[in-house]
């Protein structure tokens, strides 16, 4: 029997890649929305932080293990931005078409040499909402951006980030290529050591040894 693990998010193609890399753990990927979790606020100015909050909201909701996605696009002629409001850098609502029109424009005029950016990703895997111990991994793709679209595949701002080694856009990788290199399939293999180590477990619905987990 497979392991149901809460995704918090309600991305679909974010929810395909995961399910690719966790499905030989026996884990089945579930999209919070299916078990009627709302999205969690994200007031924080880091993807730990925000990461930890939508692990700990979807875990408490299901009771089931839940894994949080944080991850965005930053770019280092802007300080680092969008970073965390990559998904709203245009506001609302999320639109990726606009997100990247309105990155075009902020980096409109400067040069290939500061163009450079890179996408980050910060997982968070909680056993239960209170779990003292939530497995953490991360991990980064570095490339920089284009001054027009290429590329139909992928999602967010894969069409703009361009990886001179490949020659090719994020938008242009087939998605096993993406997984191989991407910052996600970096961060989930770094998190698939740790889980080969720290199997998920459930938390016993009694108390053990006088011990009472916290609802």
């Amino acid at each position: 029997m497979s392991q149901q693990l809460v995704l918090a998010s309600n991305n679909a193609k974010k929810a395909s890649e995961m399910q690719t890399l966790l499905a030989p753990l026996g884990v089945e990927i579930v999209l919070q929305a299916q078990l009627g979790v709302t999205e969690a606020e994200e007031p924080h100015f880091t993807f730990i932080e925000n990461a930890l909050v939508k692990a700990r909201h979807a875990a408490a909701v299901t009771g089931l293990p839940a894994i949080a996605d944080d991850s965005g696009l930053c770019v280092a002629a802007l300080g680092g931005a969008p970073g965390v409001h990559s998904a709203r850098f245009a506001g609302e609502p999320k639109s990726d078409e606009r997100n990247n029109q309105f990155l075009l424009e902020r980096l409109s005029g400067a040069p290939e040499d500061k163009r450079d950016a890179w996408y980050y990703c910060c997982l968070v895997l909680v056993r239960h909402a209170d779990d003292p111990c939530p497995m953490i991994a991360d991990g980064q793709w570095h490339g920089f951006i284009l001054d027009a679209p290429r590329g139909e595949g992928g999602f967010g701002y894969d069409p703009l980030f361009w990886l001179p080694e490949l020659e090719k856009s994020a938008a242009e990788l087939d998605p096993a290529h993406k997984n191989d290199l991407s910052h996600r399939g970096t961060a989930m293999r770094r998190l698939l050591e740790r889980l080969q180590e720290q199997p998920l477990f459930k938390v016993p619905e009694q108390p053990l040894n006088g011990y009472r987990f916290r609802s």
